[in-house]
């Protein structure tokens, strides 16, 4: 599993007492994007919900779409889906800000089960060898929407908030965790979108094939890595870095130098993932705060962060 990663003050105080380190990674992943837009809720500078459903429009009208509400601290969503390409579109009906993170769950496991290992576990446990990263749709501030469309397998799974709020404690604490079941299909699988941008995840690197120009786009999003991957798409500041960005996260201090506009939660080796995107011309970057499986710091100290403009 892998989380968002925010301050380690924050994590180290909220870890420490409720998540194993092998946790740590699924808290990391989410509050990196956490941190970042709970800077912008107040104003509500996210991707709006308009924009958000034009983007990902193409998609939606190939595959099934899922929808999930997200609320303070509850998800709304169907206890049954079939299992192929779907479409899952997040709607943040807040205050506060979401996101989430998809958990397959292996060996006759529950999510009883995953609530008992979060709240029992001891920092530095291992992550258990049941429990597997399955992308979701990164943070949404509130009144926004985001997407994400992938191939679910049939199984038993977990959607889980792992945000944390003003009080540095994850909402999946309080109760923001929902079981979800994948069905075998019974109908003919749905296509993958057709993507027009191809993103490529390694360690720690993004490769990007073409250049993102201005305008609305699929994202082919791949992890060839050897561990989970997280993407943030951040529209950066005037004057701003990614650099920046990855500075600010870490001390938390002042106004935040970017916006999130997307991405997905935690993405295992191996997996693809399709991401619908509206740009505008402008600075962007794109940043992975997932927590590294051999030191323990985020990928973007790692190097995991690229620049972009959109003309």
């Amino acid at each position: 599993m892998q989380p968002l990663r925010g301050s380690m003050k924050i994590i180290d105080r909220v870890a420490t007492h409720i998540l194993p380190r092998c946790h740590m990674r699924l808290y990391f992943v989410l509050a990196g994007a956490a941190t970042l837009v709970c800077g912008c809720a107040g104003d509500k500078t996210g991707t709006p919900a308009a924009e958000s459903t034009a983007a990902a429009t193409s998609v939606a009208a190939i595959s099934p779409v899922i929808t999930i509400t997200a609320k303070d601290f509850s998800f709304d969503a169907p206890d049954t889906v079939q299992a192929g390409m779907v479409t899952i579109k997040l709607m943040n009906q807040g205050p506060s800000l979401h996101h989430i993170q998809f958990i397959r769950l292996s060996d006759g496991k529950t999510v009883a089960d995953l609530e008992q290992g979060l709240k029992a576990a001891k920092p530095g446990a291992p992550p258990p060898p049941w429990a597997h990263d399955v992308a979701g749709p990164n943070a949404a501030v509130p009144g926004a929407e985001s997407f994400v469309t992938e191939q679910l397998e049939p199984g038993n799974y977990a959607l889980v908030c792992f945000i944390p709020g003003a009080d540095h404690v994850p909402h999946v604490m309080k109760g923001m965790i929902r079981a979800l079941t994948v069905i075998p299909a019974t109908t003919a699988a749905a296509p993958a979108p057709a993507a027009d941008i191809s993103v490529m995840m390694t360690n720690y690197a993004w490769q990007v094939t073409p250049e993102m120009t201005a305008g609305k786009h699929i994202i082919k999003l791949e992890n060839s890595a050897d561990q989970s991957h997280e993407m943030v798409l951040a529209s950066l500041s005037a004057g701003k870095t990614v650099a920046d960005l990855a500075a600010w996260v870490d001390k938390q201090e002042g106004p935040p130098p970017a916006k999130p506009i997307g991405g997905i939660s935690a993405m295992a080796p191996g997996a693809v993932a399709y991401v619908p995107v509206d740009l505008t011309p402008g600075e962007y970057g794109l940043l992975c705060f997932l927590q590294d499986s051999k030191d323990g710091k985020p990928h973007a100290a790692h190097g995991m962060l690229k620049q972009f403009t959109v003309k």
